[in-house]
C-alpha cells in the first residue's frame, strides 16, 4: 500500500480527533471543521479513484448522513454529529462508514451506561435497559419528552447527562483502524486507485532495458 493511499485514513484521524476535542470541551462540533472535511473527502477520493472514488465517496457520505439523521430527528445526537459522520463517510466509503458507526454506537452505549451508573448505580442501569427494551419491543408504551440538545447542553450538569457522540465516532474510527490494521490491504482503499507506485511505474522501463541487453 502506497503512502498516497494512507492520506484519507490520516485525514479522518485528524478530523475525528479535532471533533472529539471540541465535543468534549463544549459539546459542539463546528461547521468550520465538518464542511471542509466533507468537501475535501469528495475531491481527494475523486483524485485517487476517479469516478469510482467519487461514487464511493458519495455513498459513504450518504450512509453517514442517513444513519445519524434519524437519531438527530429523535433528539439523540446533534447536527454537528450528523455532519461529522457524513464528512467521515466521504473519505472512507460505505463499508468503513457502517463499521465506524457500529463501533461508535457500542462505545456510546457503554458511555451512557457509565453515566447512568454514576447517577444511580446498578439499579438505574437495569431500569434504563428495561425501559429501552420495552420501547423497542412495545412501541408507544413509554412516553418520553422530546429531547432538546441545545437545552441539555446549556445545563450545568450536562457532563453527567450527555454522550459526546463526536468523541464516540473518534473512538469507533480508531477501533476499526486497530481491528483491520493487519488486514488493511483487504479493505482499503474502497476504490481502485489511479496513482501508481514508483515500483509499478518503473517496471516497463526496467523491462525495456532487460530486452535491450539480451540480443
Amino acid at each position: 500500500m502506497s503512502s498516497t493511499e494512507l492520506i484519507p485514513l490520516l485525514a479522518v484521524g485528524a478530523a475525528t480527533l479535532a471533533a472529539a476535542a471540541t465535543d468534549l470541551w463544549k459539546f459542539k462540533v463546528y461547521n468550520l471543521l465538518t464542511l471542509p472535511t466533507l468537501a475535501l473527502g469528495l475531491v481527494v477520493s475523486t483524485f485517487l479513484g476517479g469516478w469510482a472514488g467519487l461514487w464511493s465517496s458519495l455513498l459513504g457520505a450518504g450512509f453517514g448522513f442517513a444513519i445519524l439523521v434519524v437519531f438527530h430527528a429523535l433528539g439523540g445526537v446533534g447536527a454537528g454529529d450528523v455532519k461529522l459522520l457524513t464528512a467521515v463517510g466521504a473519505w472512507l466509503g460505505p463499508f468503513w462508514t457502517v463499521h465506524v458507526f457500529i463501533a461508535s454506537a457500542l462505545a456510546a452505549g457503554v458511555y451512557a451506561c457509565l453515566l447512568v451508573f454514576s447517577r444511580g448505580g446498578f439499579l438505574a442501569v437495569a431500569a434504563e435497559i428495561l425501559a429501552i427494551r420495552r420501547a423497542v419491543f412495545e412501541p408507544g408504551s413509554i412516553g418520553r419528552p422530546d429531547a432538546d440538545i441545545a437545552v441539555e447542553v446549556a445545563r450545568p450538569d450536562r457532563r453527567r447527562r450527555l454522550v459526546p457522540f463526536a468523541a464516540m465516532i473518534c473512538v469507533g474510527y480508531f477501533f476499526n483502524v486497530g481491528w483491520w490494521h493487519a488486514r488493511l490491504v483487504q479493505v482499503w482503499p474502497p476504490y481502485p486507485t489511479r496513482v501508481e507506485s514508483p515500483a509499478v511505474a518503473s517496471a516497463p522501463i526496467a523491462a525495456t532495458f532487460t530486452l535491450k541487453d539480451n540480443p
